[in-house]
């Protein structure tokens, strides 16, 4: 599901609510999500998971072209764990799961 499909089924499944203020709840979520990660703080919604930060340190790889060492840098990355709820219904929920 793409960020448009979930807020014409908001806006469908709440018809008091308009697509645009919607949509700008969806938005403003989200961006919030983003602003705390960027902050390098944690996110949980509970019964759904947590959002949090991971640094990966700096490395040597490779470049695979020539196979000469090349420095990476540290990089930070978004992480997500599962909350229990969630991970529970993905788990016993067998009506979607495919064959």
């Amino acid at each position: 599901m793409i960020k448009s499909e979930l807020v014409a089924r908001l806006a469908q499944r709440y018809p008091h609510l308009y697509h645009r203020d919607v949509e700008r709840i969806v938005t403003t979520v989200l961006d919030e999500i983003a602003k705390a990660l960027a902050l390098g703080k944690r996110v949980e919604l509970r019964g759904f998971g947590a959002f949090s930060v991971k640094a990966r340190p700096a490395r040597m790889g490779r470049n695979p072209r020539t196979g000469e060492p090349v420095k990476v840098d540290e990089k930070r990355a978004p992480f997500f764990r599962t909350g229990k709820e969630l991970r529970e219904k993905l788990n016993n929920d067998r009506s979607h799961a495919s064959p």
